[in-house]
C-alpha cells in the first residue's frame, strides 16, 4: 500500500510538472510582446505581433512618432536609413508625425478662437514656416518628450500609452494659451495598428480642435509609379496658390482608383464614404500588396501629399493624412466659411482613432 501510494503521488507530481511546463512554454512564446528598449541611445517602444510578423517601433522622446511598421521585416513607413541618434539631431518629416495643436498651414501669424484673435510670438522660434512664411504643422514636431504611462501585452494585443501635458511648457502656452493634454495609444492587434488620441481640455473656454497626423507610406521594393490609390472621398477642398482653402468645395474630379504615376498631389478631401462602423477606407496597392488606412469618425478630412522629388532624387512615398478639419479650420470658421470646425468644450475630452493594416505582405 505504501509503495502504491508513493507511485500515485509521484504520478500526480509528474502531471503537475507537465501542466506547469506547458503553461511556461505558452508564456515563453507569446502572441504579442511590448518592450521598452534603447537604439543608438534613443528610447524606443517596440510592439510585436509574433504570429503575423508585424513589428511597430515608436519614439516617445521624438514627438511620440512611429518610425517603423515592419511586415515580415519590411518597413511600410518611409523613414531615413540613418542611426536614430543622427535622426534625433537632424529630424526630417517621416514615419507618422503628430501635428498639434493645429495641422498643416494657418493663413496668418495668429488664430481665432471664441471670437478672439491670438497672435503668435514668432520671436520664440518654436513655430515652423512654409515656403510662403505661413505657420505650419503645429508646435510638437519631434521637439518634446512624451511620458510613457503604460506598456503591456496580452494574448489579444500589444500597446503603449503615452501622455503629453501641453500646459507644463510656457513656450507652448505662449503660442496656444489653452491648457490641455494629449494621450495617445498605439495598439497592435490582429495585424492592424490603431492610433488612438484623446485631447483633454483643462482650460475654461472651448478649444478649437485642428490636429492631424502625417503618415508617410511606402510599398517596399516597388516604384511609386506602379502604385494605385483608392480614395473614399466625394468632395475636394478648393485652395489658393498657397495651399490655403478658400472655404469652397467641389465634386472630386479624380478617377478612383487613381494611378500615382506622374501625378502630384497636395490637396484636401472630405465628405468621406464610411462603412457601418463609421470608418473611411483609403488604400494603396501594387503587385497584390495593399496598405489600408481607415479613418474613424473623428477624422472627416484627408490631405493627400504626393510630391514630385527634386531632380536626381527618388521619393517613393505618399502621405495620407487623417485630419480633424480642413487646413486653416480655425480662421476659416471665424470668417464664416467653414462650419465644420470641431471644438473640445471646457473640461471636456475628444477621442479619435485611425487604423493601418496590410494585405499580401
Amino acid at each position: 500500500m505504501r509503495v502504491m501510494k508513493t507511485y500515485r503521488q509521484s504520478g500526480f507530481v509528474i502531471l503537475i510538472l507537465v501542466l506547469v511546463s506547458i503553461a511556461n512554454a505558452g508564456q515563453g512564446n507569446p502572441a504579442y510582446t511590448a518592450r521598452e528598449i534603447s537604439i543608438d541611445g534613443v528610447p524606443v517602444v517596440r510592439l510585436t505581433d509574433v504570429t503575423r510578423e508585424v513589428e511597430v517601433s515608436i519614439l516617445p522622446s521624438l514627438g511620440n512618432m512611429a518610425c517603423e511598421m515592419k511586415i515580415g521585416g519590411k518597413n511600410i513607413l518611409y523613414f531615413p536609413d540613418i542611426q536614430l541618434s543622427d535622426f534625433r539631431e537632424r529630424p526630417i518629416q517621416s514615419g507618422i508625425p503628430f501635428m498639434a495643436p493645429w495641422a498643416n498651414r494657418i493663413d496668418d501669424t495668429g488664430f481665432w478662437a471664441n471670437g478672439k484673435k491670438y497672435e503668435f510670438d514668432m520671436a520664440l522660434g518654436n513655430i515652423r514656416k512654409d515656403q510662403n512664411g505661413l505657420p505650419i504643422h503645429g508646435l510638437l514636431s519631434g521637439s518634446k518628450p512624451w511620458q510613457v504611462t503604460k506598456v503591456a501585452a496580452d494574448e489579444r494585443s500589444a500597446f503603449v500609452t503615452s501622455r503629453f501635458c501641453f500646459w507644463k511648457f510656457p513656450d507652448l502656452m505662449a503660442q496656444w494659451p489653452f491648457a490641455h493634454e494629449y494621450e495617445m495609444t498605439y495598439r497592435l492587434a490582429d495585424g492592424a495598428l490603431e492610433v488612438r488620441t484623446t485631447v483633454s481640455n483643462l482650460s475654461a473656454e472651448a478649444m478649437p480642435l485642428a490636429i492631424g497626423f502625417h503618415p508617410y507610406f511606402r510599398i517596399p521594393g516597388i516604384s511609386r509609379d506602379q502604385w494605385i490609390m483608392q480614395m473614399p472621398a466625394r468632395k475636394a477642398v478648393i485652395a489658393d496658390d498657397r495651399r490655403i482653402p478658400t472655404g469652397e468645395f467641389k465634386t472630386i474630379d479624380l478617377p478612383n482608383p487613381l494611378s500615382l504615376k506622374g501625378i502630384a498631389l497636395d490637396d484636401g478631401f472630405t465628405d468621406l464614404v464610411r462603412n457601418a462602423e463609421g470608418r473611411a477606407l483609403f488604400s494603396i496597392e501594387a503587385d497584390d500588396k495593399t496598405i489600408e488606412l481607415l479613418f474613424g469618425p473623428g477624422y472627416p478630412v484627408a490631405v493627400i501629399w504626393r510630391p514630385d522629388p527634386p531632380p536626381g532624387q527618388t521619393w517613393d512615398f505618399i502621405c495620407i493624412e487623417p485630419m480633424a478639419g480642413i487646413t486653416n479650420a480655425m480662421n476659416l470658421n471665424h470668417a464664416g466659411k467653414y462650419p465644420g470646425l470641431q471644438t473640445v468644450p471646457a473640461g471636456g475630452k475628444w477621442t479619435g482613432s485611425f487604423w493601418i493594416r496590410t494585405k499580401g505582405f
